[in-house]
């Protein structure tokens, strides 16, 4: 089967990838011509672990490859994803759909033979409605249907997800529509991966219900973690006594400086809008979008206590572990690191820092922070050590270098990544978040 992925991103690459993978013929199509480009040459627009050895291997084996030509590439096509942003909308939160129409009437004026157009981007419900008035309008002699399918692919394990889903969500209502997305699908569902068809609204409304549920979790968790050190408790400890519960899970109950990235805040965001559009108020999740919001600069105030409070913080050095908004990722969407410098930098605290992948993103956002090669360089001198993400890389340091480098040995650990009687054990100020 001919697949077009309209949309060369984070989704429409590594769908695309997968999908080529699984043996159909994948044409990937973006109008940025430098990312067409460097995509011939191999060079991956995201960082997103194996997905360059992926894409190369499928490119090798002509089952992938790439265009700006929406016309030469949905051509032949039995299947058109639409993988383009919904960022927020300016002064509302609503999820932008320029670019979600703009495609659906370029499709519509190219459309060659029958086809299923689906939404593969995060659109708010009802958004398939709209692309089939465009596409209705377009005056289209071909035979199609309109088809929503939301991804739940995280960063930094996206392939793995794709191809070893815990579900796959189709809303269609139209009988061709679900007919070519079994067949889009058959390696996975050979594979016994539950495929859950719903109408094209209740598809919608799920990407969004998921995303505010993990959000609402990682903010429960942050709160509970706030009390545990007010009290006297680990939140740890919390964390691993309701997630045995098989009704509560363990997933995203780990506390830390609040959830970021490019999903959870503009979905959250996108939730509300929908919600208050319909006269259908969503307390919880106004709470949510609250309550992170004004936890990273609380992680920024912890920090600055570290050096004694924010006037004795003035003049010092903070060194920043960790600027993505999760490991694995150069992603720096909301990061909660850009929060924490920003409350140092206010305060007027020096800030140096180093992540692995995301410095290149993060120097426009960060323009005030040094950025340094490596771990060590950006400790040397420091009054204070933050880790902010938790990378693999920050999970190991040598103590006794970060002891001699630093200014003083002052460790706050915003992810929980360390022991907090070893690291007092070797002479550090230790910091944790709800080990009280």
């Amino acid at each position: 089967m001919k697949i077009a992925m309209v949309g060369s991103g984070y989704v429409g690459l590594v769908s695309g990838a997968c999908f080529a993978d699984f043996g159909h013929e994948v044409v990937c199509i973006d109008k940025d011509q430098s990312k067409i480009d460097a995509l011939h040459q191999g060079i991956m627009p995201i960082y997103e672990p194996g997905l360059d050895a992926l894409v190369e291997s499928n490119v090798g084996a002509g089952r992938l490859s790439f265009t700006t030509s929406l016309a030469e590439g949905i051509a032949g096509a039995s299947a058109i994803f639409i993988a383009v942003g919904t960022p927020s909308r300016r002064g509302d939160g609503h999820a932008d759909l320029t670019y979600v129409h703009e495609v659906a009437r370029e499709i519509g004026a190219n459309l060659s033979g029958e086809a299923v157009v689906v939404t593969k981007s995060t659109v708010p419900v009802g958004t398939g409605d709209e692309v089939e008035r465009i596409l209705q309008a377009s005056g289209t002699p071909h035979r199609f249907a309109v088809v929503s399918n939301p991804e739940f692919l995280r960063e930094g394990a996206a392939i793995g997800d794709f191809k070893r889903p815990d579900r796959i969500v189709i809303g269609t209502e139209d009988d061709f529509g679900r007919e070519v997305m079994r067949e889009v699908y058959r390696p996975l569902f050979l594979n016994e991966s539950p495929i859950l068809f719903t109408s094209r609204r209740t598809s919608e409304l799920i990407k969004y219900a998921a995303n505010a549920f993990l959000a609402t979790k990682i903010t429960f968790i942050n709160e509970m973690a706030d009390l545990c050190e007010k009290v006297g408790a680990n939140v740890q400890d919390v964390s691993r006594g309701i997630g045995m519960d098989n009704r509560i899970g363990p997933k995203f109950l780990h506390a830390g400086p609040g959830y970021g990235g490019s999903c959870f805040p503009k979905d959250t965001l996108a939730l509300l809008k929908t919600a208050e559009d319909y006269d259908s108020p969503t307390r919880i999740v106004e709470a949510v979008v609250k309550v992170n919001d004004s936890r990273k600069r609380a992680m920024g105030r912890k920090v600055l206590d570290a050096l004694g409070g924010a006037e004795a913080g003035r003049g010092k050095k903070a060194a920043l572990l960790g600027l993505t908004f999760k490991p694995n990722t150069d992603d720096m969407r909301d990061s909660p690191a850009i929060a924490v410098a920003q409350t140092l930098i206010d305060a007027g605290v020096e800030v140096a820092a180093y992540d692995p992948e995301g410095m290149e993103l993060a120097r426009p956002l960060m323009p005030e922070v040094t950025m340094c090669e490596n771990p060590y360089q950006a400790i040397a001198d420091a009054d204070v050590v933050a880790i902010v993400t938790e990378w693999d890389a920050f999970r190991a340091l040598d103590l006794d270098r970060v002891k001699q480098l630093a200014k003083a040995p002052v460790l706050v650990d915003l992810r929980n990544i360390y022991d907090p009687e070893d690291l007092r054990a070797r002479g550090f100020t230790y910091a944790g978040v709800g080990r009280g």
